[in-house]
């Protein structure tokens, strides 16, 4: 019970983290980071009279309805109500924040919050700290084997049918809805016109940006640093005052293969470990006081399964971000 209810937690706190992204980052600057939202910002321009989350309701049904047949109940329940959270939370914050309907129609940044907010002459920066808010909330929903909807619930079909990697497959889907938007909004053929102090077209360059940020948070969120070092120790002798530093002090095990050497033929044994990067350096030194003639190979460990580390995928639809 504690962990569904914390999974379900952390889907409303990703929601609401990808909310906050968009109304002060994203949609008071035309900039269309790919997705659902990023469509519907494009069409925001076309009809102002409708917002931003609205037309995330408009756009989402049909794809919510393609999640349940084709990532079946659980993922499709889940999505779902993210599905539906997320452009709630968005037009609540946008009425909140804008003081009258106009500024909410024009999406005014000088009129959101008092203009405190207001970045029209720092569009780099709103870029960044959107897409990586962004990224964040998206994060968090996917790590609980949901989506935000949208290009997300794409994303997954591709992963799931193409075998395309999940942010591989949201940078392919949000680069066409970044198409759409250089067509409407960096030509000038919406009615919404961003007033900002470059030229209109400049804004499909920084929503390839926030795409790429927005992909890299993502990942990072759903599958942390990925700092493990993977290190192979030869030695011909025993090394036993090492394997006690392994197992007591690091608190970790090892792998002991017997070997020999290829050119001298004498018996050697390999030790097999991964670590965390922190934890390299004080086990180089460990390995030298053990033998200082001591053959060490250390590299990047891509991804670690395992007690200790993280679970083994429960089933061929678990998303695989990188």
């Amino acid at each position: 019970m504690k962990k569904s209810i914390y999974s379900w937690f952390m889907i409303l706190l990703g929601c609401a983290i990808t909310a906050v992204g968009f109304v002060f980052f994203i949609n008071p600057y035309g900039i269309v980071p790919g997705g659902v939202y990023g469509a519907s910002i494009v069409l925001q321009h076309i009809f102002p009279s409708i917002q931003v989350g609205t037309f995330g309701y408009i756009l989402d049904i049909p794809l919510l309805t393609l999640s349940v047949l084709l990532l079946g109940a659980k993922i499709g329940s889940r999505t779902i109500v993210a599905a539906l959270t997320t452009p709630f939370i968005m037009n609540a914050i946008e009425w909140v924040a804008y003081p009258d309907k106009a500024a909410l129609q024009a999406l005014d940044p000088s009129r959101l919050l008092g203009g405190i907010l207001d970045l029209s002459d720092h569009l780099i920066i709103a870029t960044v700290i959107g897409a990586a808010i962004i990224g964040f909330g998206c994060g968090l929903i996917v790590r609980q084997q949901a989506t935000s909807g949208g290009s997300d619930i794409v994303a997954m079909i591709l992963q799931k049918y193409c075998h395309l990697r999940f942010s591989r497959a949201i940078m392919l889907v949000d680069g066409v809805v970044v198409l759409f938007g250089l067509i409407v909004i960096g030509f000038g053929v919406g009615s919404n016109t961003t007033d900002s102090s470059e030229p209109t077209i400049y804004l499909s360059l920084y929503s390839l940006a926030a795409i790429f940020v927005t992909s890299r948070v993502l990942a990072f969120v759903i599958n942390g640093p990925k700092n493990d070092k993977l290190m192979f120790v030869i030695s011909e002798k025993h090394l036993a005052d090492l394997r006690e530093y392994i197992i007591k002090d690091l608190d970790r095990t090892a792998t002991y293969i017997k070997s020999s050497g290829l050119y001298t033929g004498h018996d050697k044994e390999m030790l097999f470990l991964v670590v965390s990067y922190k934890e390299v350096e004080n086990l180089k030194l460990k390995i030298k006081q053990a033998d200082p003639s001591a053959f060490v190979v250390v590299t990047d460990a891509y991804d670690t399964y395992g007690e200790g580390w993280k679970p083994l995928p429960s089933s061929k639809n678990d998303l695989n971000p990188e």
